[in-house]
């Protein structure tokens, strides 16, 4: 397994240095490794620093009685995008979700949902970032704000963050 490490500080312009994009592809492999991501229809995407990009469709699967997606499909979401933004920060360790709020603004039903993180504050400890959720329509369906922390677990260590 391939150990990737880039610089910890987003570049002023967005930009990503080759280090850099081994790191967001490896992130991008560990969230389709992810036994619980199995269970939607989801991709990740990670172009640049602090930011990442969900692309997710919901069925009628998550549905709940009253026929639109069940709040934990909007945690899922949010909570990954947030996540991943916060994570393309940290090249050693894996970051753990220690809180987070979400507010909805809008029920969705079937269709193609898009989920946009980005790191708000911090760079060593404890990462701030925000998610929202918008629609085919283009409407904001939902959005949250999570703070994670490095955890003890080393992303060198996990089978789905790999190079290739």
């Amino acid at each position: 397994m391939c150990r990737i490490v880039t610089s910890p500080d987003p570049m002023s312009d967005g930009g990503a240095t080759p280090g850099a994009e081994l790191h967001f592809r490896a992130l991008e492999r560990l969230y389709r490794s992810a036994p619980v991501n199995h269970l939607f229809d989801s991709i990740l995407e990670i172009t640049e620093h602090g930011r990442s990009r969900l692309v997710f469709d919901v069925t009628e699967a998550s549905y709940h009685a009253a026929g639109a997606a069940h709040g934990t499909i909007y945690f899922k979401m949010l909570d990954d995008a947030a996540f991943y933004a916060a994570n393309t920060l940290v090249t050693d360790r894996f970051l753990l979700t220690t809180s987070f709020n979400l507010h909805f603004t809008k029920p969705v039903r079937e269709g193609r949902v898009i989920a946009e993180g980005h790191w708000v504050s911090g760079k060593r400890r404890v990462f701030v970032a925000e998610s929202r959720l918008i629609d085919e329509e283009g409407d904001e369906i939902g959005r949250g704000t999570g703070t994670f922390m490095r955890s003890h677990i080393a992303l060198s260590g996990l089978d789905g963050y790999s190079a290739e």
